[in-house]
This record gives C-alpha cells, structure tokens and sequence, in this order.
C-alpha cells in the first residue's frame, strides 16, 4: 500500500525549503506521496507556546553557531548550491501562506511553492511585500491578481487557519513537521527517519 507523508509548511522556514528540496528524492525511492498542508509557523508558535529558535536559544552560549553549522552540513551533504538565507528575514508570510492557499484552490498550488520557495530562498526576495510578490508570480507566469484575490477570501483564510489549529492538535509545535501514519518527526535532520518509516 502506498504511504502519504504530510508535510506541514509554511515558506517562512528556511529549513522548510531545504527539507521540499530532499523530499522528491525520498519520494521516489519509497513510492510515497506528498500532501503538502499550508500551516502559518507564527499560529503554530502561539498555540503551543514554542519560540523561534533565535529567540528561544539566543542567550544559551554555542547552541545558535551549533544550528548554523548543521544547516550548512545539510547544505554541503544533499549539494543545495542555489540556497541563500533571505536578506529580509524574518519574514511575515501570511500573504503568501493564503495565496498558497489560494492556488491550491485554483490547481496550481505545486507550481505557485515551487515558484515562492525559489524568491525566498535562492533569490532573496521580499515576499512579505505585496508588490514583490505580485512581480514574482506575473513572472513565472502565475496569475497574481486573481490568486492573491482569491486569498483575501474567507474559504482562504479559514482553511489556513484550520490546518494550523489541525495541525497543533496533531502534535506539531514547529515547521518542519512531517506525519507518516500517525508516527511525528520534526526537523530536516529526521528525514533519514522519514524515510526508513516510509519504506517499512
């Protein structure tokens, strides 16, 4: 029986776009499918209490150059040459999270991550920014102005909201968060778990 891996994401994690990165691979050799559940991180944070990291551990001497430095053996070990930590980071990623949302509506939702994931992480765009965002899309081809009015609307909004709060319930305090059949693994760093859950 083919396994679903759920992956709860939101662009505002850059340990979101190196794990979307590693996944089609793990796809491929487990025969697995993805369903990608938009969450906003900042909902996620607020019903458990969590902290970014940052913030969390920013006075505990070592642990922030620790992070650091797993991010950049992650990097170097699955060859992420194209990744760039964002100029503009931290940033809110409630617009792009509906009109994520929006474009799944709409079919396009893997086109419209795929295109986002790149200005964010690879290009350092500013995507809290509306006419950034805008340009971003018109470019790749994507339709702007019906996609970011589609999520102004309440279906947009409530379904963001809903996964958040689904996703809390689920055991998710953070992103990347991945559920395979009810099993919870939390980090890039627990792909290799990901994975040998899906191929067993």
């Amino acid at each position: 029986m083919t396994k679903q891996l759920d992956f709860i994401f939101d662009f505002a994690s850059p340990n979101a776009y190196m794990a979307s990165m590693v996944i089609p691979g793990i796809l491929e050799r487990t025969g697995a499918t993805l369903n990608v559940i938009p969450c906003l991180l900042g909902g996620l944070f607020k019903a458990t209490g969590n902290q970014a990291p940052f913030t969390a551990f920013g006075g505990i001497k070592g642990k922030m150059d620790y992070e650091m430095l797993e991010s950049r053996r992650f990097v170097a070990r699955h060859g992420l040459t194209k990744f760039r930590m964002n100029p503009h980071f931290p940033i809110n990623t409630l617009l792009i999270m509906r009109t994520f949302v929006a474009a799944g509506l709409e079919g396009v939702g893997e086109r419209y991550r795929e295109v986002v994931l790149k200005a964010m992480w690879e290009d350092g765009q500013n995507m809290g920014d509306p006419e950034v965002v805008a340009k971003v899309l018109n470019d790749a081809g994507l339709d702007a102005a019906a996609l970011m009015a589609r999520a102004q609307t309440d279906e947009a909004k409530g379904i963001l909201m809903s996964n958040t709060t689904a996703a809390a319930d689920r055991g998710a305090f953070g992103i990347p968060t991945f559920f395979v059949e009810g099993e919870i693994f939390f980090g890039k760093e627990r792909l290799g778990q990901v994975e040998e859950e899906l191929a067993g």
